[in-house]
């Protein structure tokens, strides 16, 4: 159980940056199992023989996609939605993995046959500022576009606030930069000398 809560608390490479307790992961192991259930295929599954209880998942296999889509799909999920054709590098295990998202291959992916159980991804539209689309994995369910346009507008004025006090932290430091000058020639003349 350890290892589930530190793999999910990591604090690279994600999006969103979660820190969850152990009750929280044992909750979500537990809601994977009861999902798996239902769906007559087992997504997550307890691996007895050790000391401690783990766990492993059958994401691949239950999906029936084949590895590339596995990762993509697992890189979509940590880090968010991406650019196609964007170089994603990971590492694990001291190891740097890189992949590139093929646009053409995610295009496959979201054309998926529902008897296959529909698409896994989602093309997001432009976001305001963004030279290309963006790509969203669809395994919680359909993106709400509308939503996701508010969070660029949010997106949108933050940035703006946040040029607007980089000006101000500028104009200030500069205002500090004149006073300090101006104490020194003051101390100049007056035959002081400056700390």
């Amino acid at each position: 159980m350890n290892a589930v809560v530190t793999g999910c608390n990591q604090k690279s490479s994600r999006n969103p940056y979660m820190e969850i307790t152990e009750d929280e992961a044992q909750t979500a192991l537990q809601a994977l199992k009861a999902m798996s259930v239902q769906a007559g295929q087992m997504l997550v599954r307890e691996v007895s023989g050790s000391r401690s209880m783990r766990y492993e998942h059958n994401f691949q296999r239950c999906l029936g996609v084949p590895e590339q889509s596995a990762v993509i799909l697992g890189i979509l999920m940590l880090r968010g939605p991406q650019t196609a054709g964007n170089c994603v590098s990971i590492q694990i295990a001291g190891t740097s993995l890189r992949t590139f998202l093929p646009e053409a291959f995610l295009e496959e992916v979201q054309n998926r046959p529902s008897e296959k159980g529909g698409a896994l991804v989602q093309k997001l539209p432009r976001a305001p500022g963004a030279r290309e689309q963006r790509w969203a994995h669809l395994m919680c369910g359909e993106i709400d576009v509308t939503e996701l346009e508010t969070v660029y507008e949010a997106s949108d004025l933050a940035s703006t606030e946040g040029s607007k006090i980089h000006q101000r932290i500028s104009a200030l430091e500069d205002e500090v930069a004149s006073l300090r000058q101006t104490v020194l020639d003051l101390c100049k003349d007056l035959g002081l000398t400056a700390k």
